[in-house]
């Protein structure tokens, strides 16, 4: 079997997979709704494979597409380059620190530009450009088109500083295949860059990929701090810089190593009707309305290129298994990093897309600590877009367990105590309760689950077997049981 160093892009992140099992290859779907219903379908299976569509209807043998790349812990894992057999405790236990730790190093890997790559074995440019010679899927039936960025990176720069940003913004093709839409939240870093370049030039030059290492999906599609690039982010994780070409028509940079990239500049003036589209809260996200559009100048691809798709849905969805691990990571190094006490676990849970739902275990230590645990959870950068509820429990609860968080609030939560709202923060266009027309703002809540901090010596007693007892008779009989020998 292959190892973790010798993975450089997606074909060697597939071709271990495949070794290790993981992969299923289906022949003969439909780009239109097919893939993304068999996709949809295959992330309810617990611990599903990734999908490996090829023989597209309408398209040649070779051109590929890929889902499910990150939806188990096994691939994630593999992905982190933290190792190829980790289950969810397992991976969760390797991130502690790690995100934290990848942001420090960043700056040790600067992205390395190269002359030459796999991705510019063919360069398509002008009138030639044609997004539809590929197999873009329309994933939902009610899709207003073929989606080609779902799975991406698409890559911004800072006009004054030259910080490369890296976001997963939802792609869709226009004009029969010569442009594509890039549909930026307005508090994202890229959309930032955008409103800094038309501001100062009247346009913004932008790349995207396609297809890549899912380790770019990685970065791309969680808030990497402020400042730091996540090509730098990448490097740290790899241990090694990112290989990119710079674009000829803009110079940003492009993954070297990639399946499938394109290029060009948005116009404040210039945009497209995009949409619906199926969102990651599981609704589609309401109509039509015009977005920022790109006339593509150059498409960059090798040979046979795999176009890697991360459609969102209805959780569990494509990504929302590496965005819950990710997120939970990440949001419980910078309450740890904040100063916070008694930080026991943090989980986003895959229910509310990674976002929308956050439990955090603590140990109390002192009266208000559980408010505190829930108000500074609520508005952290890695955590305050698009959060609603914020739920704090004791250490004895754990907080991956969306049962356990549940009972706590039932058990230990007085409704009209314990639940406190916060107004006008930070939502998002795709949340459904957003009336059209109106500001993205959300209301959220955090409950304290925890038991009262003056009833911390007479609560009630748990009516639960010790771990010790559990143990005990799971190896006694671990046939009946589900333990091992």
């Amino acid at each position: 079997m292959g190892s973790l160093e010798d993975v450089n892009d997606l074909r060697g992140w597939l071709e271990l997979a495949g070794e290790m099992g993981e992969v299923t290859t289906i022949t003969g779907a439909h780009w239109d709704r097919e893939i993304g219903a068999a996709s949809e379908v295959n992330y309810k299976r617990a611990s599903p494979p990734a999908l490996l569509f090829d023989d597209i209807v309408g398209y040649r043998s070779g051109l590929r597409v890929l889902t499910a790349s990150m939806a188990n812990a096994r691939r994630l894992g593999m992905t982190l380059r933290l190792g190829t057999d980790l289950d969810d405790r397992g991976l969760v236990e390797a991130l502690r620190t790690r995100p934290g730790e990848w942001v420090e190093a960043a700056g040790k890997f600067p992205m390395n530009v190269v002359d030459s790559g796999p991705v510019v074995e063919h360069v398509v440019a002008g009138g030639e450009v044609d997004l539809l010679a590929f197999p873009v899927p329309k994933w939902h039936e009610g899709d207003g088109g073929r989606y080609v960025g779902t799975g991406c990176a698409v890559f911004t720069t800072d006009p004054v500083s030259g910080v490369v940003n890296a976001g997963a913004y939802r792609m869709q093709v226009q004009n029969g295949g010569r442009a594509v839409s890039v549909n930026m939240e307005a508090g994202k870093h890229g959309a930032g860059h955008v409103r800094e370049w038309f501001a100062r030039e009247g346009r913004a030059p932008v790349t995207a990929s396609l297809g890549h290492d899912p380790l770019l999906l990685v970065v791309a599609g969680t808030e990497v701090p402020a400042g730091v690039s996540e090509l730098e982010y990448a490097g740290a994780v790899l241990g090694r810089p990112v290989d990119v070409l710079l674009g000829e028509v803009t110079g940003l940079p492009v993954p070297a190593f990639g399946e499938i990239a394109v290029e060009g500049w948005l116009y404040p003036d210039r945009r497209e009707l995009e949409g619906p589209f199926g969102e990651w809260t599981g609704y589609y996200s309401g109509g039509s309305e015009p977005v920022l559009t790109m006339e593509v100048e150059r498409v960059y691809h090798r040979s046979d290129p795999v176009l890697l798709g991360a459609p969102p849905g209805k959780p569990p969805h494509d990504y929302s298994y590496m965005r819950s691990v990710m997120k939970s990571a990440m949001i419980q190094d910078a309450l740890v990093g904040c100063g916070l006490r008694g930080v026991e676990g943090v989980w986003a849970h895959e229910v509310g897309g990674g976002r929308q739902l956050l439990a955090v275990s603590i140990r109390q230590g002192y009266a208000g600590h559980a408010r505190q645990a829930g108000y500074l959870a609520s508005q952290l950068p890695s955590a305050a877009y698009m959060n609603k509820f914020v739920i704090v429990v004791d250490a004895d609860v754990d907080p991956r367990s969306l049962n356990d968080v549940m009972w706590a609030v039932c058990t230990r939560t007085d409704p009209a105590e314990d639940i406190e709202t916060m107004r006008q923060t930070w939502g998002s266009r795709v949340d459904p309760l957003r009336a059209a027309g109106l500001p993205p703002f959300n209301t959220r809540a955090v409950i304290d689950a925890c038991r009262p901090w003056s009833r911390l010596a007479d609560f009630p007693k748990v009516a639960e077997a010790s771990r010790e007892l559990t143990d005990h008779v799971i190896r006694r009989w671990p046939d009946a049981l589900g333990g091992t020998r």
